[in-house]
């Protein structure tokens, strides 16, 4: 999530910018498949892709951010560990879910994070604009559609249905404890105490709950660090570059394109599609958010999403 002058309209963006989402949307869409075929308990795959970015990230925050790394009041440092802690719940129970449901499913569930992040700001005290209601009621009707479809397909898949609605809550609440974060302290700073916050509480909760952290064959480790490099760095790298001059409303619906990205890859890859059953109620699912992302407040925080 990243500080931007650019207006919080819709725009065309220009030819490089475009290109640059492109690439983005691609990174963030390997997310779901890659984690859905990498051969390691879910909970460690969530460690280890907090745990590689915060170890990239780390050296870099020590070297060009130290002063205000250390400098950071203490309401910044309580926000930016609970963000982290929300962040930890997200890849907690959204990286379980593709392992119950289609990577399709699990990551239109997940992207209802602009919803919850509204009714989140609407209990603070903001107005929300009727239009938003209206794609609200859209996308809760899309979700009983897809999650009424998946109960007939299997308990199983209703179960991961449930957990990546809750890691889509827990990744709108993670930004918007985050935004209060970089109101004041940068990207780099903040991502860094956030992404070593998440990386510690579910090193622990592997450790509690006795899940191997190694010993995995090396295809495994190729594809933790490709989703590592992929959706976690470089395509989160690549939307704070254009939201410097895309508005964040053309960059929050172009995020969208992830979850038919990461159907095809999963379809390709994993030979994995949605039911018919569930195809409508993911079209409707996708423009109740849409609605939603286009009916935001100005002055609000982009919602950039944590796949």
């Amino acid at each position: 999530m990243a500080a931007t002058d650019a207006p919080d309209v819709l725009t065309v963006p220009a030819p490089a910018d475009l290109a640059t989402m492109v690439v983005g949307i691609v990174a963030v869409s390997t997310s779901g498949p890659l984690m859905a075929a990498t051969a390691a308990p879910a909970l460690a795959i969530a460690f280890w892709r907090n745990g590689l970015a915060t170890a990239v990230l780390l050296p870099w925050t020590l070297a060009r951010h130290r002063a205000e790394l250390r400098g950071m009041r203490g309401r910044e440092r309580r926000l930016a560990v609970v963000a982290g802690g929300f962040l930890a719940l997200h890849f907690a129970t959204w990286v379980p879910s593709l392992t119950f449901t289609t990577v399709a499913s699990a990551t239109a569930l997940v992207s209802t994070q602009p919803v919850w992040a509204a009714l989140l700001a609407r209990r603070a005290g903001a107005r929300i604009a009727p239009l938003a209601w209206l794609g609200i009621a859209i996308a809760v009707l899309g979700a009983a559609v897809l999650t009424g479809a998946d109960v007939h397909t299997s308990t199983r898949a209703f179960v991961g249905d449930m957990l990546a609605l809750v890691g889509g809550m827990a990744a709108a609440a993670y930004m918007v404890a985050g935004s209060q974060v970089r109101q004041h302290v940068s990207t780099a700073t903040y991502t860094t105490v956030c992404y070593a916050t998440a990386a510690l509480l579910l090193l622990m909760t592997c450790i509690a709950g006795g899940r191997a952290l190694a010993g995995y064959p090396a295809s495994t480790w190729w594809r933790l660090l490709a989703v590592t490099a992929g959706a976690q760095l470089l395509g989160h790298s690549l939307f704070n570059r254009v939201l410097r001059r895309v508005s964040p409303t053309t960059a929050s619906l172009a995020l969208l394109f992830e979850v038919p990205g990461a159907a095809l890859l999963a379809a390709v890859f994993l030979n994995q599609q949605p039911s018919a059953g569930a195809l409508p109620g993911l079209l409707i699912l996708l423009a109740g958010i849409a609605v939603v992302v286009a009916a935001r407040q100005r002055g609000t925080a982009p919602s950039v999403p944590v796949e």
